[in-house]
């Protein structure tokens, strides 16, 4: 899961100055609005470190940042200690006179910005009576978590590489390191610090991390991320990413090599970014013999068994282990703890035996259940079974699934994941299908955030959709693949409403400024990469895009604008108006069918139009004032005086003469021959014509998808590519030519919801009655009734309270 926060980069503030500066040039004649116009006003100026083919130029650069970390967990004060060694590379063309590092830990403080700019979020209730706030238990568990627990970062130490003092600097979850000597470009320097922090309770605060205590067996599972002092990113776009972690906008960072010794508690098991390296030293002979079989075997081994880990849970030791990890070119490092693990593995061999066997992992405790025992491990693999298959093969040694109280977060080679089972009065445990849903659903999604942005490493602090939108719009793919009877929740159509709402941003809108970040970063992009997939580009184009994109950005960070330009120069489609309406407006997407006409060919030919002219005419419904004369018995003139009579009384108004045939011969004569064999053909086909007249009611421009339904009952599919709304976003007309025995019965516009359509009654010539459903209910029967049911309401929430008084 995720989100995004530093400073506005340059591509944002062009984004939303270039929107308001378009805005702003308002024209004095006519009404004319180009949906197409290009990007290049907005977009960023190509330069030699990114093209404007959407690729890193041949001057790209970024930093390295190598980590040497030995941690100490004390389970029973939940507090970690540790020191690092840094080594920092600047392969920049820049001289550096100080370093930024991300505090994240910091963002608990009672004085952190994060802290003291929080929104009560539960409004006034309105009702007939009184006013009343509500503020949950949760909440309330939170403020007193945070009053009671000393929280944030404590450092101190920073030296460099000589053993000489650094000044520092901290600025909320920022520290500055001001160097004892300019960092030349090209130059590389070490840096040391310990530092030490309060591990918040997870469940209590709400975080990324932190540990879950289980009072039943007195155990706890930690899960560690944002768990040391980091660099934050330097960029040629940005420079130093150094805003404030507010907690939507998430971490920019830079690659390097990891060396962790992890020391805890002798009984703990212990899953880590990267490989074990000194399994011989915290594994048992049964344990490491077990993961070896596991690398062969077609289903998960356990390599701790439940019941060892219920043997764990009894046990508890004052000895100590230490774990050793290394990981090599990852942006980021996090770890996962608890003597309740049972963990399982299976290996998993890619684009053939000369790729590294990758081993899939899960850990997890007795309250994962079959759940996790069936599923967790599996979902791992099929995850990069997928994403491979629209990226590159997975690079790294393992890909860890644990199980902990975080809903859903990742990191390089690990991940950590909620969903468990339900225990039974009978002691037994069971699962929902939305519970199976949700684990599988997750596990896809966080392993897949290995990919994006951990391995084609976006900047979260910005632009939470580069990483969250794609990876929704993978996931949803695996998802569909993995079981498509399962409601995964990701088709165009289920972004409709909030697509529709006024309480939105566009999806170019900064991570921590997003109203609501799920739908907005996650949601509406993947719909829209669905769509540009699926009906716009077409699989194929779109695939050979979108890899070309992730082959590109493997191991270096893009930008938007890099993005967006891959899949237009690799797929060869001007797509500019697709991302100017979906990715950095609130339009939506409402094409309406408004009329149909039919047109029947003149042929010029009296003999022919003449008895069309007739026949139409009969087929009029007969006036109101004729029909009542002949209720009443009115006679007519005519009848009356029948002895006086003429050629029209016998012949109707489209009765040929001959003055119409030689007006006919006439124009047939002045026609040019391929005239004449080009309406000779259009007599003979007798086609049915029709003009289809739409209307932009969303504003949002898009391909007219078109299923035509015809009197003998079959159908046919056609699409209009959306530059029919080139001159004209608002309304458009098209002419439909069907055969002559083909003549429509109907027309429905996006039958399938392919494009996130809004309103699909408007999408139905002729229009349809509308199907919904009536609900009964009892409606109150007084006002009292009312203030009864608040004062309850009241009183149910304050018993707790009251309780704990009288006790």
């Amino acid at each position: 899961m995720k989100k995004s926060t530093p400073a506005m980069p340059l591509l944002v503030a062009l984004a939303l100055s270039g929107v308001a500066h378009a805005s702003a040039i308002s024209q004095t004649k006519g009404h004319f609005e180009d949906k197409f116009r290009q990007l290049d006003e907005t977009l960023p100026t190509p330069n030699i470190y990114r093209s404007a083919a959407g690729e890193p130029g041949e001057r790209y650069w970024q930093q390295k940042v190598d980590y040497d970390i030995d941690v100490n967990l004390d389970e029973k004060a939940k507090r970690l200690t540790a020191t690092q060694t840094i080594n920092y590379k600047n392969n920049s063309p820049h001289t550096l006179k100080y370093l930024w590092l991300q505090l994240d830990q910091n963002i608990f403080k009672n004085d952190s910005i994060a802290e003291r700019t929080a929104t009560f979020g539960n409004e006034l209730q309105s009702n007939p009576v009184t006013k009343h706030a509500k503020i949950s238990l949760n909440q309330l568990r939170r403020q007193q978590f945070m009053d009671d627990t000393e929280l944030g970062f404590v450092i101190n130490n920073v030296k460099d590489g000589r053993g000489k003092p650094l000044k520092v600097t901290i600025v909320d979850t920022m520290m500055r390191v001001d160097l004892n000597e300019p960092l030349k470009s090209g130059k590389d320097l070490q840096f040391s610090m310990d530092f030490a922090f309060n591990i918040v309770e997870e469940d209590a605060v709400g975080a990324r991390s932190g540990y879950e205590h289980f009072e039943k067996d007195g155990n706890d599972i930690f899960l560690l991320a944002q768990w040391f002092p980091r660099l934050t990113a330097y960029t040629d776009y940005e420079a130093w990413t150094n805003k404030a972690f507010l907690g939507s906008g998430e971490f920019t960072l830079e690659f390097g090599d990891y060396d962790v010794e992890i020391t805890v508690p002798a009984d703990h098991i212990v899953s880590a970014t990267g490989e074990l390296d000194n399994p011989k030293q915290v594994l048992s002979k049964t344990q490491r013999d077990r993961l070896a079989q596991a690398k062969t075997a077609k289903r998960p081994v356990f390599v701790v068994t439940e019941e060892e880990a219920l043997e764990n849970e009894k046990a508890g030791t004052d000895d100590t282990k230490t774990w050793r990890f290394k990981a090599k070119n990852v942006r980021d490092f996090a770890w996962a703890s608890s003597r309740k693990f049972m963990w399982d593995a299976k290996g998993y061999q890619q684009g053939g035996d000369e790729q590294p066997l990758v081993m899939a992992m899960s850990f997890f405790p007795k309250e994962g259940g079959d759940l996790w025992k069936k599923y967790s491990t599996e979902a791992v693999i099929h995850t990069m079974e997928v994403y491979s298959r629209f990226s590159f093969d997975y690079p790294y040694p393992t890909a860890q699934s644990v199980n902990g109280p975080v809903g859903g977060m990742e990191y390089p080679m690990i991940t950590f994941n909620g969903p468990r089972t339900k225990l039974q009065d009978d002691g037994s445990r069971t699962y929902s299908l939305a519970e199976k849903r949700f684990l599988i659903g997750v596990v896809i999604h966080e392993v897949g955030h290995i990919y994006f942005p951990m391995i084609v490493n976006s900047d979260e602090r910005q632009w939470t959709w580069m990483d969250e939108g794609l990876n929704s719009f993978l996931d949803g793919v695996a998802g569909r693949e993995w079981d498509p009877t399962i409601p995964w929740g990701v088709e165009p159509r289920d972004v409709a409403a909030y697509m529709k709402s006024e309480d939105q941003s566009p999806i170019m809108t900064q991570s921590d400024s997003v109203l609501h970040l799920g739908p907005n970063a996650y949601t509406k992009p993947a719909a829209a990469l669905n769509i540009l997939r699926e009906v716009i580009l077409g699989r194929e184009l779109f695939d050979f895009a979108f890899k070309e994109y992730a082959l590109r950005w493997k191991y270096k960070r893009p930008t938007p604008a890099d993005f967006f330009r891959t899949m237009e120069e690799a797929s060869g489609v001007d797509l500019d108006w697709f991302w100017r309406g979906w990715f950095y407006s609130t339009d939506h997407v409402d094409i309406s069918l408004d009329k149909i006409y039919q047109l029947r060919l003149d042929t010029k030919n009296p003999d022919i139009d003449f008895g069309r002219l007739r026949e139409f005419e009969k087929n009029k419904p007969m006036s109101l004032f004729v029909k009542r004369n002949q209720e009443q018995g009115r006679a007519l003139w005519i009848d009356k005086n029948q002895d006086i009579t003429d050629f029209y009384d016998s012949n109707d108004q489209f009765t040929v003469t001959n003055e119409e045939r030689n007006e006919y011969r006439e124009f047939l004569s002045e026609l040019k021959p391929w005239e004449k064999r080009t309406l000779e053909r259009a007599v003979k086909e007798d086609k049915n014509y029709y003009v289809l007249k739409f209307s932009n009611v969303g504003g949002l421009v898009m391909p007219i998808l078109l299923e035509l339904t015809y009197q003998d009952g079959s159908k046919e599919e056609r699409t209009i590519p959306a530059e029919i709304w080139r001159r004209n976003a608002r309304n458009v007309s098209k002419l439909i030519v069907t055969d002559k025995d083909k003549p429509l019965a109907s027309v429905t516009v996006d039958p399938r919801w392919e494009t996130a359509d809004v309103d699909i009654e408007n999408n139905h010539y002729p229009r349809r009655i509308i199907e919904s459903r009536l609900e009964l209910y009892k409606k109150k029967e007084r006002e009292g009734k009312v203030y009864r049911d608040i004062m309850q309401d009241v009183k149910a929430e304050l018993k707790p309270f009251e309780e704990k008084k009288d006790n």
